[in-house]
């Protein structure tokens, strides 16, 4: 993102912001809109969430000094934002449907409504920044396709771990080193059985301002999960071992940690996602390595260490503080700082966090029927096992003991739903069932009758 200051400021004297509508007004999403009033060239003109109150508020803590009005449809919100105003709607579609805005931010981690704003904001001709990860491991090819035949352009939101880990990525991959692994800090102690209603964390949640579905997400694994697997399918990487190895390291030894086993590290392949625990978080890193002589005297001499395995080490990742870059990005120079590539490499899937009898529900990510596991897709498309992005509302039709993945067999999946309409197409695609052509025009149908 170099010199995009230059062109943001630029934009700022034209009187031309680029235009953020932000979806979930959330911890993340207000951060949004408090980050964009200290920037030039970039403005959160418009906020939508489910809690019409809070939509307002994220201007009001945002320390947003335009008047605010509430919008029920996009031509009352384009109105609002030609006359200098900033609104608010519980509606998500007033912000796909908005002409005056830029790029639509999807905030929310609800699959279903990340999957439905990605389609809508793209036939409405918005630039996708998505910072719900859980849509993108999901159906995130898809969505990123159908953005790119509609002419705009598919991001996954800078300053999260995994645009942190690919920032790294393509430093390392475009300077020729061997990619030996990329991977995070977790910051949270690991709880697969951990609810949101356990009093501890209930505690813990409030505390730190999080709901505490959020929390547990992070506590459980699942995030770590679904962040990696987001790194995995944009970089090709993959699991070493089902769920990763998540050693206890820090940032001085990641290097002999993340390395293969003839190296005395962990791992038994090279080119892999892992996460560290301990005092890693809230970096991310790539581990690399290089065969060519003269490079590693030079590495010696950049105090890199003797090799094999070099560590390059980002010590923050800021969240949405990063993400109007991301939105600035897409705008300016159409381009995306991280997007999944046309298959999936890795999934992850629904493991019962409790034990499951026919006639329960599934409740949702972070909450207190199932975590998550990584492992590779064509893994989890032969094993039959259940994508954690697929689970919500399904309901169990066989009983499923504790620390089990849960199989599509063992559930009847939640209709009618978007998000699991675009996998059975996604799967297709990537299958060879179905041409290009015919998808995107199935596609296009099923976003005409949202």
């Amino acid at each position: 993102m170099i010199g995009l200051n230059y062109e943001l400021a630029a934009r700022e004297a034209a009187g031309n912001p680029v235009r953020i509508g932000v979806i979930g007004a959330g911890q993340m999403g207000t951060d949004v809109v408090a980050q964009t009033t200290t920037m030039k060239g970039v403005d959160a003109v418009a906020v939508a969430d489910i809690e019409l109150q809070r939509a307002c508020d994220a201007f009001a803590i945002g320390g947003v000094k335009d008047r605010v009005v509430q919008a029920v449809t996009a031509e009352e919100a384009d109105t609002a934002v030609a006359a200098g105003e900033c609104v608010y709607t519980a509606d998500y579609r007033v912000i796909c449907e908005m002409r005056m805005i830029d790029v639509m931010l999807e905030a929310t981690g609800v699959p279903e409504v990340g999957a439905k704003a990605a389609l809508r904001a793209a036939w409405n001709g918005h630039h996708l920044a998505m910072m719900n990860v859980e849509t993108d491991i999901t159906v995130g090819p898809i969505l990123r396709r159908y953005a790119e035949s509609k002419g705009v352009v598919y991001a996954l939101a800078a300053g999260d771990e995994p645009a942190a880990c690919k920032e790294l990525y393509d430093f390392a991959n475009a300077l020729g080193f061997t990619i030996v692994a990329a991977g995070k800090g977790k910051n949270n102690p690991l709880d697969r059985h951990a609810k949101p209603t356990d009093e501890e964390w209930a505690l813990e949640a409030a505390r730190r301002g999080l709901s505490p579905n959020m929390l547990i997400e992070f506590v459980d694994g699942s995030k770590t999960m679904v962040e990696m697997a987001a790194v995995s399918n944009a970089t090709g990487l993959v699991p070493d071992i089902r769920g990763m190895h998540g050693p206890f390291t820090d940032r001085e030894h990641l290097h002999e940690t993340f390395a293969p086993r003839q190296y005395g590290g962990i791992l038994e392949h090279t080119g892999v996602v892992d996460y560290g625990v301990g005092r890693v978080a809230p970096g991310v890193f790539v581990i690399v390595s290089t065969d060519h002589p003269r490079l590693r005297e030079a590495l010696v001499l950049r105090d890199m260490g003797h090799g094999p395995c070099y560590t390059l080490f980002r010590p923050y990742h800021l969240c949405s503080i990063e993400v109007p870059l991301t939105c600035a990005l897409m705008a300016i120079r159409r381009q995306s700082n991280m997007a999944p590539m046309d298959r999936l490499v890795s999934e992850v899937f629904a493991v019962a966090k409790q034990d499951l009898q026919p006639g329960m529900a599934l409740d949702g990510i972070g909450r207190s029927t199932f975590y998550g596991l990584i492992d590779l897709h064509e893994v989890a498309k032969e094993e039959g096992l259940l994508p954690i992005g697929l689970a919500t509302k399904a309901k169990v039709v066989r009983p499923v003991a504790i620390d089990t993945p849960i199989t599509y067999d063992d559930v009847e999946l939640h209709q009618p739903s978007t998000v699991l309409d675009l996998r059975r197409l996604q799967d297709a695609w990537m299958d060879g069932h179905i041409a290009e052509g015919d998808l995107l025009a199935q596609v296009e149908a099923l976003t005409g009758d949202l």
